[in-house]
């Protein structure tokens, strides 16, 4: 073991890990073994926030491949539902009942449709929420291409 390994295995000790945001002893925002994430007190780099999207993409390509329907979309289309997963989170994406249904009718029209309008006929609350990324997923799945904004 070297000095470095030493050294880890020594902070991960005093540290301890929590994997979840919670405040130190001196009320700071800290995360892992003792991370802090405050603004003002450095916040995360890029490349951590760059490896925290990659591991979310990763879990949510696997929530996603639980659709039987998933895997027979196109890479765009696959994005999409991804995209909204990452977004709302399983539970949430799972109460889009009649865009499911349209997805796995290869419906994509319909899908798009779903994906902004509400039960009332107007638009979705996800839609209102997240505003122009709604409508650039929605055409997306429509289209079955990329966008760009």
């Amino acid at each position: 073991m070297d000095e470095t390994d030493k050294l880890i295995k020594q902070l991960k000790r005093h540290e301890g890990c929590v994997l979840h945001e919670y405040k130190d002893h001196l009320g700071y925002s800290t995360i892992g073994y003792g991370r802090l994430i405050e603004a003002e007190k450095g916040g995360i780099s890029e490349a951590e926030a760059e490896y925290l999207l990659l591991n979310d993409v990763s879990k949510f390509i696997k929530e996603a491949s639980q659709f039987e329907w998933f895997e027979g979309l196109n890479e765009p289309r696959k994005a999409v539902i991804v995209n909204m997963l990452f977004n709302l989170g399983l539970y949430n994406f799972n109460k889009f009942l009649k865009f499911k249904q349209a997805v796995a009718s290869r419906d994509f029209e319909e899908a798009a449709k779903q994906m902004v309008t509400g039960s009332n006929g107007g638009k979705s609350l996800w839609a209102k929420q997240v505003k122009g990324r709604a409508y650039e997923l929605a055409k997306q799945m429509e289209t079955g291409k990329w966008q760009q904004s």
